[in-house]
């Protein structure tokens, strides 16, 4: 298999075939994470290679790889479609046959400033960069790009251009807008037809349709972007869910708090969110007095340590809430539940000893495998450490990763590391979980916080009569709700587990005749807290059943003259995709029992 470049696990640097790879790590030509790395990035200079081709006016910006494979800002005076896509990528593929080598150039950064005095672009890139500078060329395109690339543009074959949208320059709203072409590429046909074959699954599962045709929620740009909507059906899954947490919770000691939406900007600043923090938050005055609206619930439930003395004895304390927050994210990155200015995370806190450190950890974890298998999701654990923008000693930031590794180490977990992908104020164990369709996804979080108790001056009086200083834990499993249960929907196809079920069962009484006897099997149904709706309209029955079909809805009952005359019901079980019939106590029995095979 073809070596394409090396990789300096000691320094976590990756090089180009120009070494001669003496001590360093190979990386090989194929779908594993370090050589798609490569492989993508070097796709998106053949994207910027085509595109000066096809509309030789065009300016670069930047061209990283993502999540989602790669894509390139540029701008250019013609007006791209998405149909042009196509066309852009046959010029890549005709261009990429003539096997130009990917050589690297380096230069001061003087002379790349000369080099690139005409692009506005360019100069945008390099008023980031200091130092040496170095530039990629294949053929007769030349970009600034530190690497690694791989020899040659002959080994880019399975590729598919995939989107086309706009980007302000540098993400500064402020800015000029800018084209973005997002892209995708493999080292093998099978892995690129798979990913195509998926994409075309997550169409058909978007969590916006799949909450419009279920009536679970809405967007309105009269209320506001990122804000959305709950209607009857999705307050329904909210509340089922968030009753079940409040019990999951309760039995493990936590105990429910609320802390204020708006808190004055004295708090924020203490806390550190407010130099940090300030441009994702939004702020008001009242009396002259600047107040912030709480983009985390963390300071709020510090406030509920320190209403209280507190003992050694006491610890752990553990408060948790379902805490609505408010954060300022751009309009062009809004998307559906996934991102929102408005949403509630499942959020707790936990104040222990250093000492206790480890075994909470290890409860949350065992919390979080539970409540993840509940919905048939699979995880995988990454610790995140200490990021470029952040507070506290080099001390203090040891000491929390340390305990992180060790919790997880004790246990036989395996977990990856993200460098400086930590929060401002401490490491963190993020929960990513695979969805049914094999995409991965951020959800819960694990962090160690040394600095808000000390930037509080929180206290708890030790065995010995002495004053010290608790460990804080934020834990969020689920995230948000919001996004948690978009997420869901498409992990699940709109088919929400029955215990969460906006509509758990759905009541057709055949006619008038029959709608008494229905209203008596709804009560029956409420008083065990199921939701049953009844659906009388004037509809043929056939029409009704198949409407109570497309909401996904796990049972339906016929009610007619043989129903009532036997005192029993006629069932349609969707998940088993069978019919039968139950006296009306079996089937309260069999509802009942239903609710009750999700425990965590």
């Amino acid at each position: 298999m073809q070596i394409i470049g090396y990789y300096d696990k000691e320094n976590n640097i990756y090089d180009t075939l120009s070494t001669d790879g003496i001590g360093l790590e190979p990386i090989y030509l194929d779908d594993s994470e370090k050589s798609l790395s490569i492989l993508r990035h070097s796709c998106a200079h053949l994207l910027a290679q085509a595109i000066t081709k096809l509309y030789p006016d065009a300016k670069f910006f930047v061209g990283p790889v993502v999540n989602e494979g790669f894509y390139y800002d540029f701008k250019t005076s013609s007006k791209i479609k998405e149909e042009d896509l196509a066309i852009i990528e046959e010029k890549m593929k005709e261009l990429a046959k003539n096997g130009d080598e990917m050589i690297k150039h380096t230069m001061s950064y003087e002379q790349a400033c000369e080099k690139f005095k005409n692009d506005e672009l360019k100069q945008a890139v390099l008023s980031r960069l200091s130092g040496e500078i170095s530039t990629y060329t294949q053929g007769d395109f030349t970009d600034l790009c530190k690497g690694p690339h791989i020899p040659h543009t002959k080994l880019l074959k399975h590729f598919k251009l995939t989107k086309l949208a706009g980007a302000y320059l540098g993400a500064d709203e402020n800015n000029e807008m800018l084209i973005r072409i997002y892209g995708i590429a493999f080292a093998s046909k099978e892995a690129l037809k798979q990913y195509l074959t998926m994409l075309e699954e997550a169409k058909k599962r978007d969590h916006r349709k799949l909450g419009n045709d279920l009536k679970l929620f809405t967007f309105d740009e009269k209320i506001g972007g990122g804000l959305p909507i709950w209607l009857k059906n999705g307050a329904r899954v909210r509340a089922k869910l968030e009753q079940k947490l409040y019990k999951a919770h309760r039995i493990r000691f936590y105990e429910p708090v609320r802390g204020p939406e708006l808190l004055k900007s004295d708090v924020w600043k203490i806390s550190g969110h407010y130099d940090n923090y300030k441009e994702n938050m939004y702020f008001t005055k009242i009396d002259e007095q600047e107040y912030g609206i709480k983009p985390m619930n963390c300071v709020g439930h510090v406030f509920c340590y320190k209403s209280e003395s507190r003992s050694y004895k006491d610890l752990p304390i553990k408060f948790f809430e379902y805490g609505m927050v408010h954060r300022h994210e751009k309009s062009g990155v809004l998307h559906g539940l996934f991102r929102v200015r408005e949403f509630t995370q499942d959020d707790s806190h936990i104040f222990c000893r250093i000492d206790q450190i480890e075994q909470q950890v290890s409860e949350i974890l065992e919390f979080a495998y539970k409540l993840m298998s509940s919905f048939n999701f699979n995880w995988e654990l990454e610790i995140s450490t200490r990021p470029s923008k952040s507070i506290g000693s080099d001390e203090v930031w040891d000491s929390a990763t340390k305990a992180l590794k060790n919790a997880l180490d004790k246990q036989g977990i395996k977990y990856g590391i993200d460098e400086g992908g930590g929060a401002f104020y401490g490491p963190k164990i993020d929960i990513k979980i695979t969805d049914a369709i094999g995409r991965k996804w951020q959800c819960g979080t694990i962090q160690v916080d040394f600095n808000l108790p000390a930037r509080f001056e929180l206290e708890y009086t030790d065995e010995n009569n002495e004053k010290q200083q608790p460990v804080m834990l934020h834990r969020a499993i689920l995230g948000s709700f919001e996004r948690f249960l978009g997420i869901l929907l498409e992990h699940t196809a709109g088919e929400l587990p029955f215990f969460i079920a906006p509509i758990q069962v759905m009541l057709i009484p055949v006619s008038s005749n029959h709608l008494d006897y229905a209203l008596n099997i709804q009560k029956e149904l409420m008083q065990i807290n199921i939701d049953a709706d009844i659906n009388d309209k004037n509809d043929s029955l056939g029409k009704r059943i198949r409407n109570a079909e497309m909401q996904k809805i796990p049972f339906i009952v016929v009610i007619g003259d043989n129903e009532i005359n036997n005192n029993t019901l006629a069932i349609r079980d969707r998940q088993n995709k069978e019919q039968y019939n139950l006296t009306i106590k079996e089937f309260i029995n069999k509802m009942q029992e239903k609710l009750n095979e999700v425990v965590f």
